[in-house]
C-alpha cells in the first residue's frame, strides 16, 4: 500500500521532469505541442512539482495537508481554465482544451490520492519489513 509520502513524491518527481521538459521543444508539452505551454506554464509545473516535494520531505508528516491544498488549486485552475474563452489563463499561462481536462483530471487524480486510506510511515515501513 502506498503511502502519502510517497505519493508526494511521485507526483512532484513527475510536474518537475514535466517543467524541464516543457523548456525543450517537442511535440507533447511545448507551445505547439497537444499541451501548449508557455514560459510561465512551464514554471507552474515546477512549482507544483516542488510543493509537491517541500510537503513530502521539508514537512515530514504533513503530505495529506499538501495533497489537499495542491487539490483545491488544481480544481480551481481547471475552474479557470474552463471559463476562460481564450488561451490566456490570467492572461500569463498558456493553456489549450486539452490543457483544460487535463487539469481537471489532475485535481481528481490528487483528491483521490488524498481520500485514500491513510497509511503512517512507521506503519508502512514495519509492513515492507516482513
Amino acid at each position: 500500500m502506498l503511502n502519502s509520502k510517497i505519493i508526494c513524491v511521485a507526483f512532484g518527481t513527475v510536474f518537475l521532469l514535466v517543467g524541464l521538459v516543457g523548456f525543450i521543444p517537442n511535440p507533447l508539452v511545448s507551445s505547439e505541442g497537444i499541451f501548449e505551454t508557455n514560459l510561465m506554464h512551464n514554471f507552474v509545473h515546477l512549482l507544483t512539482g516542488a510543493a509537491f516535494l517541500f510537503g513530502s520531505v521539508i514537512l515530514e508528516g504533513k503530505e495529506q495537508a499538501t495533497l489537499k491544498t495542491v487539490t483545491a488549486a488544481y480544481f480551481g485552475v481547471a475552474l479557470l481554465g474552463f471559463f476562460t474563452s481564450g488561451n490566456m489563463l490570467l492572461g500569463l499561462v498558456h493553456i489549450n482544451e486539452a490543457d483544460r481536462w487535463l487539469h481537471l483530471g489532475q485535481a481528481l487524480a490528487f483528491g483521490a490520492a488524498e481520500l485514500r486510506p491513510v497509511q503512517s510511515a512507521a506503519r508502512f515501513r514495519a509492513r515492507a519489513s516482513l
